[in-house]
């Protein structure tokens, strides 16, 4: 399993559940861990009867019974088959995976991203050229702004509504560019003292509370004034339709309404553009690609660009992570961990000595950030926390290449 959206895991539970299959499924640590919410809350939400439901609560808790793990590199058999992951960007615990099939090796990418973010890091080249490489091509031949353009574009908006007395609406997944752009907003109100009194509101039943800074981050919901949308928005949507500002908008009832706010299309999507894609099969020139998760006409205009384009210039983007200090990186990753933390558990605040308390329907665990170690009268939520703290820092740290 690549990674834990639902457009790539939904139907699991079904899978493992309801038909005849009896094959092993693999994960990433953190892949089965946020897997079991996302799972649970989509069978929460579905606005269908119980009988049309294609699986409930019991079903999605004996399916991660069936569900093994894999580390990064590590390297596994099943019936003569071998395979092994990289860490492919995009979320936490996304992976690709290499598979070798009598020495034809194929290399699946799934959803990857090649860009560092705030909370995860770029996905890895493998050290070989895999014989077929199964690539995603989401964004075809259209190319990201930087990443520093986008986060100022970013900023800049919301400053500008929130000095004129509006309101700012960002729909967005609540596990992963969530928390992306929740780094991105406490980093700019750490720096900005004039908006520590303005609250940001975060209305999610799947991820809670992310707490970057108590005193302005709390539940709710927004008057819409300006809306942001900050990531991938697939055509004949509403979506789609709001990123041009027309006066009116068709509803899903066929009633219109009229569009009262400005919108923003700024993409902080954790999809590879062309450069990225290029650069990525010029690196590894595998001598079979297989485009695959894009709409038709993006695939083919990908498909006609690689092959014409012979000379594929370097790369170069300019990284503020470079001139970082180690002091800032060590903070920097502190602050992901906390707010990973916080998507896994809910309630988490800074307790005494620097111990994280960790609150779970009414148990109690306190970890030492240092150590690792864990305290707790609850076994299982002992256990939880230590699994997840040492597995989280995979996701946001570079790992070494093991030799194959």
């Amino acid at each position: 399993m690549m990674q834990l959206s639902l457009g790539s895991c939904s139907s699991l539970p079904y899978f493992l559940e309801k038909t005849t299959f009896k094959g092993r499924v693999f994960m990433t640590h953190a892949t089965k861990a946020i897997d079991k919410l996302r799972l649970s809350d989509y069978v929460k939400v579905s606005k269908v009867s119980v009988e049309d439901m294609l699986y409930d609560e019991q079903d999605i808790l004996r399916s991660m019974d069936k569900i093994e793990v894999i580390d990064f590199h590590q390297t596994l058999e099943v019936n003569g088959i071998r395979f092994w992951c990289y860490t492919a960007g995009h979320v936490l615990g996304a992976a690709m995976f290499m598979v070798d099939i009598a020495g034809v090796r194929v290399l699946y990418t799934g959803d990857y991203s090649r860009e560092e973010d705030h909370h995860l890091r770029a996905a890895e080249i493998p050290q070989f050229s895999p014989d077929i490489c199964i690539i995603e091509s989401t964004y075809g031949v259209q190319l990201h702004q930087p990443r520093n353009v986008r986060e100022k574009c970013f900023t800049d908006v919301i400053h500008s509504t929130i000095s004129q007395g509006g309101h700012v609406l960002i729909p967005a997944f609540a596990l992963g560019r969530a928390q992306e752009l929740f780094l991105i907003l406490d980093e700019y109100w750490s720096n900005h003292p004039e908006l520590h009194n303005i609250p940001i509101y975060y209305a999610s039943p799947l991820a809670k509370r992310v707490d970057c800074r108590d005193n302005y981050l709390k539940c709710g919901s927004l008057i819409r004034k300006m809306r942001v949308i900050p990531g991938y928005v697939v055509e004949v949507t509403l979506a789609k339709t709001i990123i041009n500002e027309p006066k009116e908008v068709t509803l899903m009832n066929g009633l219109t309404a009229p569009l009262n706010m400005q919108v923003h299309y700024i993409s902080f999507s954790a999809h590879a553009d062309f450069a990225q894609t290029s650069t990525f099969l010029k690196e590894l020139m595998p001598p079979n690609i297989i485009l695959v998760h894009g709409e038709a006409n993006e695939m083919g205009r990908l498909k006609q660009k690689l092959i014409t384009y012979r000379e594929i210039p370097k790369i170069v983007v300019e990284s503020e992570e470079a001139t970082k200090t180690e002091e800032e990186n060590n903070k920097k990753a502190e602050k992901v961990v906390h707010a990973l933390l916080v998507s896994l558990f809910g309630d988490v605040k800074f307790g005494e000595n620097g111990k994280l308390v960790i609150s779970v329907y009414g148990n109690v665990a306190h970890l030492d950030k240092q150590s690792g170690n864990v305290e707790s009268e609850n076994e299982g939520l002992k256990e939880r926390v230590r699994v997840v703290f040492q597995r989280i820092p995979n996701d946001v740290k570079p790992i070494p290449l093991s030799v194959s």
